[in-house]
């Protein structure tokens, strides 16, 4: 899995005009799953995410995790994350099928619930409005495939 965390003051996403999901503080999270990736690696990623710690302390040091900051998800499924490059134009092949992305989709955000966070979201291989304001900006790169 492969996912890019920002720190937000506030994020949404629209569908067809429609806000469907908006927190305050937070991360927006966007995520892509691999071929490889399982259960197991959706738990991992996000017990690694929630237990980031990027919000600043009352001595202004990125010292405090989401849930010390009263903070939320917003989760986008982002396939192309996994976009080969090589080229001009990107191939996306190296993202898994959704019969594959979708289940692991809702097992990343089902682990942030059980985290007890807030999760707002997307909806899978929907066209996407995703607005924020990144709050620092801090922004953290995740692959699973790299220590």
């Amino acid at each position: 899995m492969r996912a890019v965390v920002t720190r937000v003051k506030h994020a949404s996403v629209t569908i067809e005009g429609t806000v469907t999901g908006q927190i305050g503080k937070g991360y927006l999270v966007l995520l892509g799953v691999g071929p490889n990736d399982t259960e197991e690696t959706a738990v991992k990623l996000a017990d690694k995410i929630c237990n980031l710690r990027v919000f600043e302390d009352e001595n202004g040091k990125m010292n405090l995790s989401l849930e010390q900051a009263g903070g939320s998800l917003l989760v986008i499924s982002q396939f192309t994350l996994f976009a080969d490059t090589s080229s001009r134009r990107p191939g996306f092949s190296g993202a898994a099928k959704p019969d594959l992305a979708v289940p692991l989709y809702e097992k990343f955000m089902a682990r942030c619930r059980e985290r007890g966070f807030e999760v707002e979201h997307g909806e899978f291989g929907a066209e996407m409005g995703v607005e924020s304001l990144n709050d620092g900006p801090v922004t953290i790169l995740f692959d699973t495939e790299k220590p």
